[in-house]
């Protein structure tokens, strides 16, 4: 685990394609044990936003629990379960943060987010909301109604909290500034027709236009990403790269489609961004994004300055 000279925090998402599996004869399945064993805990993360915890609500929430064994004593929270039968997940390390409230939504969301409230070691009473979300993977039109969810989350900047959320955005960010091109939805090579109708909308012209309406809500709140602020702000060429679809075929190639998103005060703090390889354990690769703490609680209690809203066009 790299060190940086100071005392960090450490923020995950990882979606585990199916929770790694059903049990096999009684034992949690290889991909799970690989993923949380080999790949997450490693790494010490201070917060996971999973995404795909299928069977962790399963057996009086038997995975959840043995989860927060094989991270290291982390404690973990599960949303209700939707119509995608996928609850989403969130965990934080108590050596970290404490958490103070919990919220359950029940409407809109195809997968519900999983919703706390937390404070950061250091920053007692600094209310940061904390969210784990699986974006509907089958609607544009259910996207947006979910990203005006959570932009009544981010709402919460004005009395004075704090955001982190983030995880499988199942769609793409604005294309400014990016590494990876844009999908030519009119290339031959975009055979997937049911793909097309999820990840896009049709134009005024008739053609279809990638879906980016997560990314423009949440920035147009003011929120930041940081895989983009360590690409153009801190030069880490590889902040940006792509976190799923490699494998997929007839869809355009591997996308970034897992994201976290910070407040512009919390943005000022981020250290580095890495995308994490877990091929063959998951079709969606990891994101680790790190702070320092001491600018973190500094953040936390406003001493620093916001970072100005990203343009979101070039």
């Amino acid at each position: 685990m790299k060190s940086y000279g100071e005392p960090v925090v450490r923020l995950m998402t990882i979606n585990l394609e199916v929770d790694g599996g059903p049990d096999v004869a009684g034992r949690v399945p290889e991909r799970w044990r690989v993923a949380h064993e080999e790949i997450l805990a490693p790494r010490r993360p201070d917060a996971i936003f999973r995404q795909e915890a299928t069977y962790s609500d399963q057996n009086g929430n038997r995975r959840l629990h043995a989860a927060e064994q094989a991270l290291g004593g982390m404690r973990g929270w599960l949303s209700p379960n939707g119509s995608g039968r996928n609850p989403t997940a969130l965990f934080i390390r108590p050596s970290a943060f404490t958490a103070v409230q919990q919220y359950q939504h029940l409407r809109v969301w195809r997968t519900p987010p999983t919703n706390i409230t937390a404070w950061l070691e250091g920053a007692p009473g600094r209310d940061i909301v904390m969210v784990s979300w699986h974006m509907a993977f089958n609607s544009p039109h259910g996207r947006e109604r979910e990203a005006e969810e959570l932009s009544a989350l981010a709402d919460k900047m004005k009395q004075g909290k704090h955001f982190i959320g983030g995880g499988d955005c199942n769609e793409y960010p604005v294309p400014v500034g990016e590494t990876v091109p844009p999908i030519d939805w009119t290339s031959p090579e975009i055979t997937d027709r049911v793909h097309i109708v999820h990840r896009t909308t049709k134009g005024t012209d008739g053609s279809r236009v990638s879906c980016t309406a997560l990314d423009e809500t949440l920035h147009g709140c003011g929120l930041h990403d940081p895989a983009r602020y360590a690409y153009h702000t801190l030069g880490q060429t590889r902040a940006l790269d792509a976190t799923a679809g490699h494998a997929a075929q007839g869809q355009g190639g591997g996308r970034r489609i897992d994201r976290l998103y910070l407040d512009p005060w919390l943005i000022t703090a981020v250290l580095e961004v890495t995308v994490v390889d877990t091929t063959g354990v998951s079709d969606h690769h990891a994101l680790e994004v790190v702070l320092s703490r001491a600018k973190a609680i500094e953040a936390l209690h406003r001493r620093v300055e916001p970072l100005p809203p990203m343009a979101l066009t070039g």
